[in-house]
Parts: C-alpha cells; sequence; structure tokens
C-alpha cells in the first residue's frame, strides 16, 4: 500500500481488495465502485434513485437537409416521450428511473403538456451555415437553466439524453472546434443517411465549420453551433456534479456535452461515468479526447439518453458491491497463503 495516497485512497483501496474474492477478480466494476466512492465521498455509496431528463430542441441547419428526417420529427418525439412510448421511455421503466421532458428550444408554438418541462430559449436555433446559431446570452441562459435544474433535485444518478433533428451535425461542429480538428473526421450517418445524404451533409458541415477559426472555446462553440439542448445538457452535467451525484454520460451527443461541461467545469468530469461506445463516426475521437473508456459497446446510436440508461444496474451493481459484499475477515474467509 502507498503511503503516499491520502488516507481515504488508502481505505477505499482496502476495502476493495478484502472483499472475498481475489484481489482485482471483478476487474472494471472495482475501478467504477471506486469512482463512486470518490464521487459521494464514502466507503458505503448509494446509487439507487435514478432520472433521466431529455432536453428537446430544434436545429436551424436541420433545414438544409442534414438529416434523413424532417425537423417536425423532434416535436412528435416529444410527444412520444410524453405518452410513455418511446425506447428512452421502456428502458427508464425496467431500470426504474423517473424521467422528465425538458423543452429547450422546439421549433413552433410551445407544446401544452403538464409533464413536460419549459426551459424554453427560443423555437429552435438560428441556422449555422451562415451565421451564429445563437447569441452569447442565449448560450449562457441555456447553460444556467440546465445547471438549475440538476442543483437542487435528490437523485443519486443523473442520465441525460436529447431530441432534435439535426443535433448530431451540432455536435460533431461543436466537438470539432473544441478539439480544433476538421470537422469531416467527426461527421456520422446520424438518423440513418445513406452515401449521397453523408456526401452532402460532410459539405454542409465543412461550409459551415469555415466559418470561424479552427479552434473555439466552449462558450463559443456552443453559440456559434451549439443547440439549445446540447447547451442545456452541459450545463445540466456541471449542475448535476456540483450537487455530487454521479452522471452517466450516454453517448455521442451527449459526450460532446460532456466535452462542453469539463471545458466550462474542469471538476465536473470527477463525476462522469462513460455509458457506452456509440456507433456514430465521431465518438471514438470524443471519448480519446475525454480520456474515457465506456461501460458497454452496443452498436448503438439512437440516444435519449437510452445508453446511459442501460448502463445503470452497472453502477448499482458496482455501489452495492462495496457496501454490501462481506470481506475475508467479516465472512470468516480464510485468505491466500
Amino acid at each position: 500500500m502507498n503511503s503516499a495516497l491520502p488516507p481515504f485512497e488508502i481505505a477505499l483501496q482496502k476495502a476493495i481488495d478484502t472483499k472475498t474474492k481475489p484481489v482485482g477478480a471483478l476487474g472494471r466494476i472495482e475501478m467504477l465502485a471506486a469512482r463512486i466512492a470518490r464521487i459521494q465521498k464514502t466507503l458505503s455509496p448509494v446509487a439507487q434513485t435514478c432520472r433521466l431528463t431529455i432536453f428537446a430542441a430544434d436545429h436551424g441547419i436541420a433545414r438544409a437537409g442534414v438529416s434523413a428526417y424532417p425537423q417536425e420529427v423532434t416535436r412528435q418525439m416529444v410527444l412520444n416521450f410524453l405518452s410513455g412510448g418511446a425506447a428512452a421511455n421502456v428502458f427508464a421503466r425496467s431500470v426504474g428511473a423517473d424521467i422528465q421532458i425538458v423543452d429547450s428550444g422546439i421549433s413552433g408554438e410551445p407544446i401544452s403538456n403538464a409533464a413536460l418541462v419549459s426551459r424554453r430559449i427560443g423555437p429552435g436555433t438560428e441556422n449555422s451555415l451562415v451565421g451564429p446559431a445563437m447569441t452569447d446570452e442565449m448560450a449562457e441562459r441555456a447553460i444556467g437553466a440546465g445547471a438549475e435544474l440538476e442543483t437542487m433535485a435528490p437523485h443519486h444518478i443523473a442520465c441525460f439524453g436529447e431530441m432534435g433533428i439535426g443535433n448530431t451535425s451540432s455536435a460533431s461542429l461543436v466537438g470539432a472546434k473544441l478539439l480544433g480538428v476538421p470537422v469531416d473526421i467527426l461527421v456520422g450517418r446520424g438518423t440513418g443517411l445513406d452515401d449521397d445524404g453523408m456526401a452532402h451533409k460532410k459539405a454542409l458541415l465543412c461550409e459551415a465549420a469555415e466559418r470561424t477559426t479552427l479552434q473555439l472555446d466552449a462558450r463559443t462553440a456552443l453559440a456559434e453551433y451549439g443547440g439549445f439542448e446540447i447547451a442545456m445538457m452541459a450545463g445540466a452535467m456541471c449542475g448535476a456534479a456540483d450537487a455530487g451525484k454521479i452522471v452517466i454520460v450516454d453517448g455521442y451527443i451527449a459526450s460532446v456535452a460532456a466535452l462542453c461541461a469539463r471545458a466550462l467545469k474542469a471538476e465536473a468530469a470527477d463525476n462522469f461515468v462513460f455509458a457506452h461506445r456509440s456507433a456514430e463516426a465521431g465518438h471514438n475521437r470524443i471519448l480519446e479526447a475525454l480520456g474515457a473508456a465506456p461501460l458497454l459497446d452496443l452498436n448503438m446510436r439512437l440516444g435519449e439518453g437510452t445508453g446511459a440508461l442501460l448502463a445503470v444496474p452497472l453502477v448499482r451493481a458496482a455501489a452495492d458491491m462495496l457496501r454490501d459484499m462481506a470481506s475475508f475477515e467479516s465472512a470468516g474467509v480464510s485468505t491466500s497463503e
């Protein structure tokens, strides 16, 4: 045992190593348990209550044809979430997670539904092909609204998802500007573009990227190219981390939001657990930038927080292992000679 480590780290490693198992036998579950313990600052972590928040907003760039689906699908899917029929609803029920849907900026008139949380910044962003997606003030409002939603909520685990036609394009542009790389290396098929659609999408995004310098800070990147839901999710990740929650990061778009959150508040990343490796083309590059090793690889690319929800049982199992699993001493089990 390294005596130079802080006392909590020494106690944490001893607690994990003296469970009734060979040292390291639970592999990455042990690493996950240690991360949860550090987040909650206890050797008896609890990870039972969970909420999925889906941020929904529209993107001006969608009107240029960067998606296989029309923009009205954003509104239609929000209604599907509210009626409980989407994959996110099904997975949330399967893991006992609460779910809230947030209108961050859906195109058209506001949806009238008591179950919909309104933090509406506007009826969708502007077209980032020709100018900034939003004003700096709008970006700040979106970040702040997300943080406010999470700071006071009591759940142990915060999962985040998104809905917005065109948001993989927005995420690719924001991610490219944060990393200082050409946007075309991040561009994927999104909702399922064919080869011609992919070529069109890449050309448009390269045109949009040329409006600004190769690398931007997070606030500027969000204002120039972001979506209201991406900015709000980044703020929510910061707020959840401030509140000491386990933040399960979903797929590509959520990981770009996490990249923004880390840039806005570096210590927020200490609370991130990465759920899965998306099939979206740019996700590996974003994960590499975040130094992240996702728990799952299921060839998924749906979004909505679905991958984050599927990781919830692993997070709970890791916390329960550290809290409840017997030690060799407490169980009266002999250790190896």
